[in-house]
Order: structure tokens, then C-alpha cells, then sequence
């Protein structure tokens, strides 16, 4: 049986659809089951909806507290029985009970090289910083902000005549090929975490 991934998204939906895209191919070796938002109308859903996987929305706004949401969350994630939860550009921290649901099975990306640059603006602060190598790190979420165990990184140069925008663009796509190559080997061979340290396969 083919992993089953419940992706969640807040935007666009580019690294949802190249999840999408892989798992066309039965050889990739994981499934995307549904798809989860924090917000309504957004083009990440739309594409789950033209592929034909089932969505559901939880709105911070909706819900009385963080933890109520995080709980409101955590069972729909739950319903779809997923063996691997991926937040592919998900604009929200998820709590404690979303991960102690699915523990060390929760993936996110970062567009910056761990432990470096952590937070919602990590090519602007590369940038600022004149390093001359950044790119974007696979993580497993933990209780911190981007400070989970390294499954993967994937290195992007800095050229002279950046700006945020070209940059952040050039790791995006390095970002989705390293989410793609990492999430089907994980499928396909399983993963392990030792003192911090992610092995995929046996």
C-alpha cells in the first residue's frame, strides 16, 4: 500500500502540486489522501480539488482558542489515518496535539539552511547577512520554530545582483525537488531519528 500523505497548505500550492505530480506515478510510492487549509479560497485547495482529494478547513478565527483549533485540527488530520502529515508552505504553528498524534511523522520545509535563519523571513535575512550559500532545509517538526530534527537540505548559491524576490524564488524550486525526492524515499524506505539524527531507510 502506497504511503498515505495529509498535506497542508495556506497558499498557491505549488509544492502540494508537485506532491501531486510525483504521486501520479504508482512507482513514487506514497499517496496524497487529503489536503488541509487555515484559510477558505485559496489556490492550494483549489488544486486538490481538480485532482480529486478531499479537503477540509480549520480558521484560527473560527475556534475560541489556539488549542481548539490545534485539536480541531489534529482530528481531521486523524480522519484521513495519514502516515506521514507534510505542511507545504502552512503559515501556522502547529501545537502539541497535532504532533503528539503523529510523532516524528510531521514534515515541514524552510527556505534557509537549519539552523540558520529560522522564522518567516529567511532569504530576506541571508540576503541581509551576505552569506554566499543559502537554500532550504526538510525538517520534522517539533515544539520549536524550525528547530526539528534535519531530514534533508539542499544548498542554492547567492549571486551578486539578488534581491529577495529572485532568491527566495531560485530556493523555492530547489525546495520542491528536495521535498519530492525526500517525502517518496521516506515512502518507499521509511525513516528513523537517533539523538537527532534522521536516517532514511533500514
Amino acid at each position: 500500500m502506497p504511503c498515505r500523505l495529509v498535506v497542508l497548505v495556506s497558499g498557491a500550492g505549488t509544492n502540494l502540486q508537485a506532491l501531486l505530480d510525483a504521486a501520479a506515478d504508482p512507482a513514487y510510492g506514497a499517496e496524497v489522501v487529503a489536503v488541509g487549509a487555515d484559510r477558505d479560497g485559496i489556490e492550494g485547495l483549489a488544486r486538490a480539488e481538480r485532482a480529486g482529494v478531499p479537503t477540509f478547513v480549520h480558521r484560527l478565527r473560527d475556534h475560541a482558542t489556539r488549542e481548539e483549533w490545534d485539536a480541531a485540527l489534529a482530528a481531521s488530520v486523524a480522519s484521513y489515518a495519514p502516515d506521514v502529515v507534510v505542511l507545504a508552505g502552512f503559515m501556522k504553528l502547529v501545537g502539541e496535539e497535532l504532533l503528539t498524534r503523529f510523532p516524528h511523522r510531521v514534515l515541514n520545509t524552510h527556505p534557509a539552511l537549519c539552523p540558520a535563519f529560522p522564522g518567516t523571513s529567511g532569504p530576506a535575512d541571508a540576503l541581509a547577512y551576505g552569506v554566499k550559500v543559502t537554500g532550504a532545509t526538510l525538517f520534522v517538526v517539533d515544539a520549536g520554530v524550525d528547530t526539528g530534527p534535519i531530514v534533508a537540505q539542499t544548498v542554492v548559491p547567492v549571486e551578486d545582483d539578488d534581491d529577495v524576490a529572485s532568491l527566495h524564488e531560485r530556493i523555492k524550486v530547489a525546495e520542491r525537488r528536495m521535498l519530492v525526492d525526500s517525502v517518496g524515499a521516506i515512502a518507499r524506505d521509511g525513516l528513523t531519528i537517533t539523538d537527532r539524527k534522521v536516517r532514511i531507510g533500514p
